[in-house]
């Protein structure tokens, strides 16, 4: 697959790269990338050093002396001989390199992917590194990378760590969007995209396999997921143990969010486990980007009593929800079966991406030229629910404040129906109701008639939602 996108990842590498300049006047650059694994960093990272004619290493899970070797090895790429003796520890690798950038006067980048592994088996080179760092007085703008999100984090973002603060740049690469789903299959229609988006996510990896497994959704599925031989029917307990340290553990967590517990109440009851002792496991498993806490709109964000607990990754969902409670039926039985129990969950996934879609594309509905986009630019959308009050799908205040625009996501159904409600609903409950101009919208996969418009209630399509996700 192509590479797509990452624009804004590109450019803070590249202003990274354009100040590491006069190395001896303190100038040099430090750079920290991390993220799931499958999210593309690898690639983002090989692909800016082909731009710039960088240097990209790869470490390997061994023991230190020949992951020293096998780095030593990829630096001889660029510094030839410089694999021709064997290096004691870090700190002697580090200042040949040192000296033989100086020498050259190469500014970089050096690239040393999967950072954790070389902790994993030298837990002192971070502190090695660290000196290097603040130190060195000739070194290439340096760049590290890692899946192990946990112990990234620990190693450059926490204010105990040896190298906080000491990155230039530093930043979490995120999942494509899904306004990007038509890069990679061009020929699709909005619809099509979203369904799509519902089981793969925006992890590129997937969408490769995906698009190498053909155009038929539930074809795709069968063959990369539900299929016992397939590539990704074991994914999540891969991800989970390939975390430097392994996070296996958090597989009872995922098990009981991805089958609809979601109060926290609610999960511990489950696991039969007090609540409190579940914090930092939660908290691991956001930072993994594997869940997110959802608080209704205009809740207190320090207030946890309303927190909800979801899977954010919509193919972990999928996951969770359908392969993981059948495991044992999919081992022994036809592929026209593993379809049929598929088939059960497709729709509830797809509108559950599809509501989420559209939360995200609120705030960017001013890129659009409708008549809503024109009443914004709007904040964040968020869900609303009290009690046994009917839920809202999607509330946000005007950036002016003068505004509450109020919303729906329908995946089905008849849209005059939907519109026709959402006039009628209710909504002296929300909270500041009384202070802003109500507009109302309802999200749908296809206008009715290219109409924008059903009485008061405006009107948004897949494609527009598609649209406004694109960057």
């Amino acid at each position: 697959m192509r590479f797509i996108n990452r624009q804004k990842e590109l450019q803070r590498l590249n202003a990274a790269l354009e100040g590491a300049v006069g190395f001896s006047r303190g100038k040099a650059a430090f750079v920290a990338v991390w993220g799931r694994r499958r999210v593309g960093k690898s690639r983002l990272l090989t692909e800016w050093c082909q731009q710039v004619e960088g240097l990209y290493a790869v470490a390997e899970q061994s023991s230190a002396k020949i992951q020293r070797a096998y780095l030593a090895s990829a630096i001889a790429m660029r510094f030839p001989g410089f694999d021709d003796v064997e290096y004691p520890d870090w700190r002697s690798l580090l200042e040949r390199l040192s000296s033989e950038c100086q020498k050259r006067a190469w500014r970089g980048p050096f690239v040393i992917d999967e950072l954790p592994y070389l902790i994993e088996s030298e837990p002192s080179l971070a502190s090695v590194l660290q000196r290097w760092v603040d130190h060195s007085q000739w070194r290439p703008c340096f760049v590290v990378s890692g899946s192990g999100t946990h112990m990234m984090r620990g190693t450059v973002l926490n204010a105990s760590a040896p190298l906080f603060g000491r990155a230039n740049q530093a930043f979490a690469l995120q999942p494509l969007s899904a306004g990007l789903l038509d890069k990679v299959f061009p020929d699709a229609s909005s619809r099509w995209l979203v369904s799509a988006y519902a089981v793969w996510g925006g992890i590129p990896r997937y969408w490769e396999l995906a698009a190498d497994a053909g155009a038929d959704i539930d074809a795709a599925v069968d063959w990369l997921a539900l299929d016992p031989s397939g590539p990704l029917h074991h994914e999540p307990e891969r991800l989970l143990r390939e975390e430097s340290p392994p996070a296996t553990h958090l597989r009872p967590l995922l098990d009981v969010i991805g089958n609809g517990a979601h109060r926290l109440s609610e999960i511990a009851g489950r696991l039969g486990k007090p609540a409190s002792s579940l914090s930092r496991s939660l908290v691991h498993l956001q930072s993994m980007g594997f869940i997110q806490r959802e608080l209704p709109f205009a809740s207190n964000p320090l207030s946890g009593k309303r927190s909800l607990y979801r899977i954010s990754d919509p193919f972990l969902r999928f996951w969770f929800r359908v392969v993981a409670p059948n495991r044992a039926a999919f081992a022994s039985v036809p592929r026209q079966t593993r379809l049929k129990i598929f088939a059960r969950y497709r729709s509830g996934l797809e509108a559950e991406a599809w509501e989420s879609l559209c939360r995200q594309a609120v705030p960017r509905l001013s890129c659009e030229n409708s008549a809503v986009a024109r009443l914004g630019p709007w904040r964040s959308a968020a869900r609303y629910w009290r009690g046994n009050l009917p839920e809202i799908d999607l509330v946000a205040r005007s950036l002016d404040g003068k505004r509450l625009l109020v919303g729906e996501a329908k995946w089905s159904g008849q849209v005059r129906k939907h519109a026709e409600h959402l006039m009628r609903r209710d909504l002296a409950h929300l909270p500041g109701i009384n202070d802003h101009e109500i507009v109302r919208i309802l999200f749908v996969p296809a206008l009715p008639d290219g109409r924008e418009r059903i009485g008061d209630v405006h009107l948004a399509d897949a494609g527009s939602v598609l649209r406004s996700l694109r960057d």
